[in-house]
């Protein structure tokens, strides 16, 4: 399995993304380096994006085109559907609920099996969940001390309307899908459907 071993602070830099929207709450004070009016082509303004929700989401370039592939073929406007899948991933869900304290360490304790999904342990990242599913941490789980300290992290962490969070049940039902103006980073999504449309 392919590892993402880039600095996310310098990645989130070179993205222009806040690395809040990864669950890091440090800033990097590096200046910037190149030259800063450099005019972008159109193609390297689509490639930006591109990389940019693939970073967010920790997707790697064949599932992600495969992303891209289901989302032109639901209803409704493409890059709308593609934000749509992305967000209904399992590791997503899990780091909006506020069980992980970023989008990398709630991927690894997906894949360790902490959670279930309608109470059947589920160790897949990226597992799509849909609208009615509750999503908790397991029994064996609760008792851990590093999800007391992932409480503690995550407490004034903002749950997304579309989440109907217990926290006291360290649970979560999915509302209904979420929509695209409910993101809490800025991205153009059209451009990364004509980059793979050509």
């Amino acid at each position: 399995m392919a590892v993402d071993k880039t600095p996310v602070l310098k990645r989130c830099k070179a993205l222009g993304i806040s690395p809040a929207v990864l669950g890091y709450s440090k800033e990097t004070n590096r200046k910037g380096n190149g030259n800063p009016r450099k005019k972008v082509s159109e193609y390297g303004m689509q490639l930006k994006e591109k990389q940019k929700l693939k970073f967010i989401y920790g997707v790697l370039e064949k599932q992600f085109h495969h992303y891209y592939e289901m989302a032109i073929k639901e209803e409704g406007v493409a890059g709308e559907n593609l934000i749509k899948i992305l967000e209904s991933r399992l590791d997503s869900v899990v780091f909006r609920m506020g069980l992980a304290v970023t989008r990398r360490e709630a991927r690894q304790l997906v894949g360790h099996g902490h959670y279930t999904v309608n109470g059947k342990r589920v160790d897949i990242p990226s597992y799509r969940v849909k609208a009615g599913d509750v999503i908790a941490l397991s029994e064996k789980s609760k008792k851990s001390p590093k999800f007391a300290q992932i409480a503690e992290a995550t407490d004034g962490r903002l749950i997304p309307v579309w989440l109907d969070m217990n926290k006291e049940a360290q649970s979560a039902t999915v509302t209904r899908l979420p929509q695209r103006d409910e993101l809490d980073y800025e991205i153009q999504e059209q451009l990364v459907i004509e980059l793979y449309s050509k």
